[in-house]
This record gives C-alpha cells, sequence and structure tokens, in this order.
C-alpha cells in the first residue's frame, strides 16, 4: 500500500532497506483495518489467498529466512505435504495473535539486521531443489529477498481488500492516520 518511507541518514543502508520492509509489513497490516477474522479469512477471487492467509505466510517467510541466516532451522518446517498451512489460520489463531507475532517476527528481524556485523556477510541456502547447490547469499540479499516477499503480497492484499469491500489502499492509508482521501 502506498506510504511514504523517510529517506535515510546519509550512509544508513541498513535503515534504508530496513525502512522499505517496513512500508510493505504496513500494508498488510493496512489491509486487514476493520475486517473480522471471517472478513479476513473470506477468498473473493478464483485465488485461494486470503488476507489472514497473506499475514500468517509473510510473518512465516520472514522468520524462516532470518532463522537461515542465523544458521538456525526455521520455526516451522514446510514441505509439499504441510506448505498450504502457512497461508490458513487454523486452531486458535486469529488475526490480532497472527498481527502480534508479525510484530515480534518484525522486532527479531530488525535487531537482527542491525546485529550483523556486515550486510556482506553470507549464508547458505537451504539445500532445496529450487536453490542451486552450495550457494550463499548476503545478509543484504536477505533483507532485499523479505522486501519482494511482503511487496508482493502487500499488492496481493490490496487487490483482495478492495475486492471485500471496495476499499483502497489510500483510503486505508488515510483510515490509519486519522485523516480523509479525497
Amino acid at each position: 500500500m502506498v506510504a511514504h518511507v523517510r529517506p535515510e541518514a546519509q550512509g544508513d543502508e541498513r535503515g534504508a532497506l530496513l525502512s522499505f520492509l517496513a512500508e510493505q509489513r504496513g500494508g498488510i497490516r493496512r489491509a486487514l483495518l476493520g475486517l473480522t477474522d471471517e472478513q479476513a479469512a473470506s477468498r473473493p477471487s478464483a485465488s485461494e489467498l486470503s488476507l489472514s492467509g497473506l499475514l500468517k505466510h509473510v510473518a512465516e517467510a520472514e522468520q524462516s529466512w532470518v532463522a537461515r541466516a542465523k544458521g538456525e532451522p526455521p520455526a516451522i518446517k514446510r514441505d509439499e505435504s504441510n506448505w498450504h498451512e502457512c497461508f490458513q489460520l487454523s486452531g486458535d489463531e486469529t488475526v490480532e495473535s497472527q498481527l502480534a507475532h508479525y510484530e515480534k517476527v518484525a522486532a527479531e528481524t530488525e535487531a537482527f539486521v542491525r546485529g550483523v556485523p556486515s550486510l556482506d556477510d553470507t549464508f547458505p541456502l537451504p539445500n532445496d531443489p529450487w536453490f542451486p547447490p552450495d550457494e550463499r547469499v548476503s545478509m543484504r540479499w536477505l533483507v532485499l529477498c523479505l522486501i519482494r516477499e511482503t511487496a508482493r503480497h502487500a499488492g496481493h492484499a490490496d487487490i483482495i481488500r478492495e475486492s471485500l469491500d471496495g476499499a483502497t489502499a489510500f483510503e486505508l492509508v488515510a483510515k490509519e492516520q486519522g485523516t480523509s482521501w479525497g
């Protein structure tokens, strides 16, 4: 969704990258403003995507990438048998609990990225068939990957939200800021 990213302090590459990531996270969160859990779980198109499912997915994806960069396994291991579960709330999961989880993941990501000695430091990609074998990527790549993943799904969220009740990105930003649009 539309928002302004303030310019970073001169030479603060980490700050710039993290600001753009935060902007995209905001798009996901804003798309859920004022919706019930039932509305957030609805699928108004041919796609299987819902707003609550996108929220769960981006939080899980971010956590798993940062875990890999730390040399740890993701909190939840996904494969073909359970991939669909990362796009739907289950059990006692709610939009509210997922938003809180996403805030925690975001804070952990920011602390990790600000704490690595260099954005040029690398970590290995998983040994999954869709990655080249023995490939290493930088911490910079990590944050850019998170921005891309979140932005892609923030765009999906815009379309889903507008399909649900006609609310556009501009209107949701204005609502969040307590102003009017138009």
